[in-house]
């Protein structure tokens, strides 16, 4: 598990997909640090990396990464960390599309 803060390969985060899940890995977007932790066996492990490391608990997002994917198809925006009632955010799924297009924009900066 790694904090990304300066962009890697897809190529790279390939070989992080197939150490766990073949084609797919988990990370943890901060939206506001613009950072993400990558390489977890649950969400929530990339979480607490990432809380351990400054972020705020409001600005974290779980995703699912398909490096092998392309367009929109790449990112899942699905993780049991992003069920937050007080943040309006009711399922698994992140439902504020202004927040998906911020982690789109910075997992397009940090992978590429």
């Amino acid at each position: 598990m790694i904090i990304i803060r300066e962009a890697i390969s897809r190529a790279q985060l390939k070989v992080l997909a197939e150490e766990h899940f073949g084609d797919m890995v988990k990370a943890v977007v901060d939206c506001e640090r613009r950072v993400m932790a990558v390489g977890a066996e649950l969400h929530a492990d990339a979480e607490q990396l990432l809380l351990e490391d400054g972020s705020d608990q409001e600005d974290l997002w779980g995703v699912n990464l398909y490096p092998g994917k392309e367009g929109s198809d790449w990112i899942e925006f699905d993780s049991m960390i992003n069920i937050r009632p007080q943040q309006n955010n009711r399922s698994r799924r992140v439902e504020d599309a202004a927040i998906c297009s911020i982690i789109i924009e910075i997992v397009s900066d940090l992978v590429q």
